[in-house]
């Protein structure tokens, strides 16, 4: 009898005790995705740039200068802009106004945003007397935001108009809020 209560107890030991060894887990990995994009939407920025002008034709010269801009991003991809370029050659002046729409694809982690604009507007040159021009432009270029609200940008567009042709680079540093 002692040894059946005995078996019995101890066959309810083994049947039990593993009920309070603990929950069974599963280790499970989480993914944390950096949602801190240092572009953004509804973004207003200040540019300060160099500017080259290589041009063919005969109203705009080469030269080199500088300019600012002014623009806004009402998306993250999308925005319109404005810009003013200064710039001469051998003491002859020239002044080109601009607007434009700029297409970019911010790649967050690695705080690049490559894009594309296009737009148009006048340019004035001192070899025409002051006399205005329409000028169209187009082009590409990218972005290095460093900071939250300060990068470093480089581009190349294309200036056409009436007669004339001119291939600009500039770079500059960028200040978003």
């Amino acid at each position: 009898m002692k040894k059946i209560a005995l078996t019995t107890l101890f066959g309810l030991a083994v049947a039990v005790l593993p009920t309070f060894a603990g929950t069974d887990t599963k280790a499970v990995k989480e993914v944390v995705v950096n949602q801190n994009c240092n572009f953004r939407d509804n973004e207003f920025q200040i540019d300060g740039f160099f500017a080259g002008v290589a041009a063919k034709g005969n109203t705009l010269q080469s030269g080199v200068g500088g300019g600012t801009a002014l623009n806004y991003f009402f998306a993250k991809y999308f925005g319109v802009g404005v810009e003013g370029i200064w710039y001469g050659n051998n003491g002859v002046a020239e002044t080109m106004i601009l607007g434009n729409a700029f297409l970019r694809y911010p790649i967050c982690s690695l705080n690049l945003a490559p894009y594309v604009f296009a737009g148009g507007g006048g340019g004035w040159a001192a070899t025409s007397g002051n006399k205005g021009i329409g000028i169209g432009d187009w082009g590409v270029g990218v972005e290095w935001r460093f900071l939250p609200h300060w990068g470093l940008f480089g581009d190349y567009s294309m200036f056409y108009g009436s007669a004339n042709l001119a291939n600009v680079f500039r770079t500059g540093i960028r200040f978003a809020f």
